[in-house]
């Protein structure tokens, strides 16, 4: 347990009342979405930078661990806390520190949530790209951490593209700043790109600037169904080939099909539908039907049984239905979702849910598939029941599996979740050793006692 006079050294700097060593606080922040709980020794709110400067020299000097959350929210035990570490929550850094729409820059804190950027952007005619399923919720420190993403990234990039510079505390307590506010800049190393995606392991962020684009007049979609699997991703590496960039693509396999019909998103898709893609345009106005028609004739071709389209935001609801209810479909499944968002070349596509509908049936396991296929990023849920043993060892035989052939087809272990407590066993399966000494060379010039979010990122 932590020491009294630990505890007494974080509240001399932050007060009483941002300082909670309680049980009932430590239950509260015992896990993320991961099904693992670990309680941590306490629990910090800074308010600002220099609060959060202050604990990291404290825990500096007492050998504290300290385990970094935003809202929670994240899937692979990013904030996950480490046995005996102190959680520093950064909800109750929230503030906007600059607004300037003439240079298209924000200048937020860690703990704001990352659909109010977007939503103060879209105020001046701009907005923030980045949009991760959680963003009415989550916070723009766990999304610099994982480096999230979203739909739109097929088009516009992921959180790392935003970012223009960074403030921070190394895991001595150093207080630093990397990047800077114009949109070219080489002066000396990246860092910026470096510890965005770095999953809270080399230092802890407090405030980031921000890149924002000016916001499309206006957005179509389309929903389009095909008879199998193949024929959708067929589609999707053709859409993809050509000039017209979609700003969203999203696949929904069979699996995925199957479990919304119970919920009545799919009663109007035509029979047979076997896999279902959400393609959405935006731009200007006027060049919105070009757009929509080159997509089309790109999605024309095998298998392709109904394509419907939508101009008006009512319509555009309707058809994204089907996709909208399937996260809490799935959860009716099972108990435990086992959450992997691997990435493959998008000409790989079909091969690899072919391949993870195949192992699904070898080890009886329900799967669902869905997620950014214009990135080959792909939401692998494999569906199960804690409770059975023999099921959840034929889980991680077919997780394997997956894993193994996901990088044999030259793909990655992480889109957009990271790493965490969870896929860190697999790191060094991608990541050659001389390659994985040099990062945690890395690790040890930034946090030299190990005590930022220790057992994430690197295998044992």
């Amino acid at each position: 347990m932590l020491s009294e006079r630990t505890l007494v050294a974080f509240r001399s700097v932050l007060g009483a009342d941002r300082v909670f060593d309680d049980d009932a606080t430590r239950a509260l922040y015992a896990c993320d979405e991961t099904p693992r709980r670990i309680e941590p020794d306490a629990v910090l709110f800074p308010a600002s930078h220099d609060d959060v400067a202050a604990i990291a020299r404290i825990a500096f000097e007492h050998g504290t661990a300290l385990t970094l959350r935003g809202a929670g929210s994240g899937n692979v035990g990013g904030a996950l806390p480490a046995p005996g570490s102190v959680v520093v929550s950064f909800e109750c850094m929230r503030r906007v520190l600059e607004f300037d729409p003439d240079n298209r820059l924000i200048v937020v804190e860690a703990g704001i949530v990352t659909e109010e950027i977007d939503r103060i952007a879209r105020g001046a005619g701009l907005f923030y790209p980045p949009d991760p399923g959680s963003s009415a919720y989550c916070r723009i420190g766990g999304n610099l951490a994982m480096n999230a993403a979203g739909p739109r990234a097929v088009k516009y990039g992921v959180t790392r593209d935003y970012v223009l510079g960074l403030r921070g505390v190394t895991g001595n307590g150093q207080e630093i700043r990397t990047g800077c506010r114009t949109t070219k800049g080489v002066t000396g190393y990246d860092l910026t790109r470096l510890l965005v995606g770095s999953g809270g392991t080399l230092a802890l962020i407090t405030e980031a600037t921000l890149k924002l684009l000016p916001a499309p007049e206006a957005v179509a979609t389309l929903r389009v169904c095909f008879a199998s699997n193949r024929d959708a991703l067929d589609a999707v590496s053709r859409v993809m080939h050509q000039p017209v960039v979609p700003c969203a693509l999203e696949f929904m396999d069979q699996r995925a099909i199957d479990v919304i019909r119970p919920t009545g998103a799919a009663d109007d898709l035509p029979a047979g539908t076997r896999a279902l893609l959400m393609v959405e345009a935006d731009g200007a106005t006027e060049d919105l039907p070009r757009q929509i028609a080159a997509l089309q004739q790109a999605l024309d071709g095998a298998g392709l049984l109904e394509t419907k389209s939508g101009f008006e935001a009512e319509v555009i609801t309707q058809l994204w239905a089907a996709r909208k209810s399937l996260s809490h479909a799935v959860k009716r499944i099972a108990p435990l979702k086992i959450n992997e968002d691997l990435v493959v070349p998008v000409s790989q596509l079909a091969d690899f849910v072919d391949f993870i509908d195949h192992t699904a049936h070898t080890h009886r396991l329900a799967v669902v598939s869905f997620g950014h296929a214009g990135n080959g990023n792909l939401h692998v849920n494999l569906m199960v029941h804690p409770d059975d043993a023999d099921e959840m060892d034929r889980a991680h035989l077919a997780l394997d599996a997956i894993v193994l052939r996901t990088l044999a087809l030259g793909g990655t272990l992480s889109g957009e979740h990271g790493i965490g407590t969870e896929k860190r066993r697999f790191v060094d399966r991608e990541i050659d050793p001389a390659t994985l000494a040099l990062m945690r060379a890395i690790k040890q010039q930034f946090d030299p006692h190990g005590l930022l979010n220790p057992g994430k990122l690197f295998p044992d």
